[in-house]
């Protein structure tokens, strides 16, 4: 077997290999504008520079759009205030202590503005898929913190107030 060179060490460009983050853990309302949240989207990591380029791609795939994303500035306090992706700058802004938090917004030029609860990224992987589908649930009308609060799925058939799910429910659609 011969050793290789890596793109560091003089390979030819047919040789190198660049890195690109998985596709973004995101669960989306079926449209925009349903409640106080269009989704959820749980990131790998607490790097927003790393995490952000695949999440606005996915959801802005338009190259030289604009994106404009606000991040809750207690839980990103250490979030750049641009972002470089391919083909787009990402204009960062945190959001004060009137902003709600794990709450993040992208203003896209083609798909217009998204609310999405982060699931933060230590979260046990259960949990994370109950927020997730729960965030995207357009039967609930629920903010961030409080599904964040509840850390259980909710039943949609019980909105006021809204009631853990057992998940025995016939209501639920789970069993």
């Amino acid at each position: 077997m011969e050793p290789r060179t890596t793109p560091a060490g003089g390979a030819s460009g047919d040789d190198a290999h660049t890195y690109r983050m998985p596709l973004p853990r995101l669960a989306l309302t079926p449209g925009v504008g349903h409640g106080p949240l269009d989704g959820a989207w749980w990131p790998r990591c607490d790097a927003l520079e790393l995490e952000l380029p695949s999440l606005v791609a996915l959801l802005e795939p338009g190259r030289g759009t604009t994106v404009r994303v606000t991040v809750d500035a207690a839980q990103w306090p250490d979030a750049p205030h641009t972002v470089m992706a391919p083909g787009r700058v990402i204009a960062v802004e945190p959001a004060g202590s009137a902003g709600e938090a794990h709450v993040i917004t992208l203003d896209c030029d083609t798909v217009g503005r998204r609310v999405l609860l982060v699931v933060p990224p230590a979260e046990p992987a259960g949990t994370a898929a109950r927020l997730l589908a729960a965030a995207a649930d357009p039967a609930l009308h629920l903010t961030a913190s409080a599904l964040l609060a509840t850390g259980t799925p909710v039943c949609p058939s019980s909105r006021n107030p809204p009631r853990a799910c057992s998940g025995r429910s016939r209501q639920c659609g789970r069993q």
